[in-house]
């Protein structure tokens, strides 16, 4: 008996203890990847704008029609990463409020939540978040309305170069569209694991 338990454990132990290697990604035939043809001649912004549209989000170029969005929304309080604010801040006028620290004690306060983007992808209209780059993970999660601010030299035209230029962040968040789930019922719900609304501030 004490030996079978001693077994049983031994395999739990290990199966838990971590990896010593990262697994290798794998090899793929570089024809494969059909969307590289497909961007032939296209802005990735654009297609970018194209894709995150047809997940439910929208993509912004203008800050101050970014700004419009949010106050016909209702959506006037919020947070803004630090870096960002300097630059954004003229966009913003009376009637909203706008905090560059994240008070985690007044969560449900924030109606939306300003980060920076790691990278995006062009195919799937996918927002990359990373902790190197989010100042607040909880800011681009809890917020109903998250606006990740996209650099147009970080949008990449597939998932397989995305990840190629990722580094080795081990904690990358990939968002496309908004958060949702049809684990009850099969009936779609969107909102519950992270934001409602997912926006994305092209720079």
């Amino acid at each position: 008996m004490t030996d079978d338990r001693e077994a049983i454990f031994s395999r739990v132990r290990g199966a838990l203890a971590p990896l010593r290697d990262r697994a290798p990604l794998p090899s793929y035939d570089a024809d494969i990847a059909v969307m590289q043809k497909l961007l032939a001649g296209r802005d990735r912004a654009e297609l970018f704008a194209e894709r995150i549209k047809g997940v439910g989000g929208l993509a912004f170029t203008d800050p101050a029609a970014l700004v419009a969005h949010l106050r016909a929304g209702g959506w006037v309080r919020g947070y803004c990463d630090p870096v960002l604010w300097p630059a954004l801040a003229p966009h913003f006028g009376a009637g909203f409020t706008v905090e560059t620290e994240f008070d985690r004690t007044r969560v449900d306060d924030y109606a939306f939540g300003i980060t920076r983007a790691a990278a995006a992808i062009a195919e799937s209209g996918t927002i990359v978040l990373n902790d190197a780059t989010t100042s607040r993970r909880l800011a681009a999660l809890a917020p109903w309305v998250h606006i990740a601010v996209v650099e147009r030299a970080g949008i990449f035209s597939d998932l397989t170069e995305a990840v190629a230029s990722l580094g080795t962040d081990r904690n990358v968040i990939w968002c496309t569209g908004p958060s949702k789930t049809a684990d009850v019922e099969g009936i779609l719900i969107e909102g519950v694991h992270g934001p409602g609304a997912q926006f994305a501030l092209i720079v």
